[in-house]
């Protein structure tokens, strides 16, 4: 982890989202950060680890300085429909009561896809943006798993500009077609700017949407290579 967070600093990365502890303590963890002044903003943790352990889970944000939890993955052995998307409008409210009102937490939902199949005139992501309390549940998009299913980033971040406060930026590579599983081969992560998403569009929503914290997610074998060129991809976005 040192030389890791040595290499993105050099990169003049300092705003870090946190998606396990990889074995370590949260307080070692932040020590290691502070060390280089760099910071988490956001602790991500599985569905179950948020609902069932709100108390240990908010002990790490705190430690670790974050500011948000966020779940990424909303279990599920079949495609969504509404008995699971009114479940999920249900945990998700019990969990951002807690990890608000007790611990002083924002609790964020990752989109990974399988929530924009279609519903009614809509999806069940907008079912369940529309039957969450914005001052519970907000999002965190995912700009890949929200092409990937065929929606458009940048519309959806316009369409609910006070929801998403988070965003994971990445790229995917020219060909592949999507559909709405949520899965992908990493290898299809690619460099900003290389890929099929229209990042120059979906930039300047988030910018009117109001993201507060912008991470670039790359899990790419290649992703030593790549990162360098997608930085310099955004420095030059106009």
């Amino acid at each position: 982890m040192p030389k890791t967070l040595d290499s993105l600093k050099s990169l003049q990365i300092l705003d870090m989202e946190f998606s396990s502890l990889f074995g370590k303590k949260a307080q070692e963890i932040r020590q290691l950060l502070d060390e280089r002044g760099m910071y988490c903003s956001s602790l991500g943790v599985s569905y179950q680890e948020a609902l069932n352990k709100p108390e240990e889970v908010a002990a790490n944000a705190k430690t670790l300085g974050a500011k948000f939890v966020r779940v990424a993955w909303i279990p599920h052995d079949k495609p969504m429909d509404l008995a699971l998307a009114d479940k999920t409008i249900a945990d998700f409210t019990k969990i951002g009561k807690v990890f608000k009102d007790q611990y002083g937490l924002e609790f964020c939902y990752h989109n990974h896809g399988f929530e924009f199949t279609p519903y009614q005139d809509g999806t069940y992501f907008d079912y369940i943006a529309k039957n969450t309390d914005p001052n519970y549940v907000n999002f965190e998009m995912d700009i890949l798993w929200t092409f990937f299913p065929g929606m458009d980033p940048a519309k959806i971040l316009l369409q609910y500009p006070k929801r998403f406060k988070l965003m994971h930026v990445k790229d995917l590579r020219k060909g592949i077609v999507g559909n709405f599983s949520g899965q992908t081969s990493p290898e299809n992560d690619v460099a900003l700017g290389t890929g099929q998403l229209n990042l120059p569009a979906i930039i300047k929503a988030a910018k009117k949407a109001k993201i507060q914290h912008y991470y670039i997610e790359d899990e790419s074998s290649n992703h030593a290579n790549q990162l360098p060129q997608s930085i310099q991809y955004l420095e030059q976005l106009r």
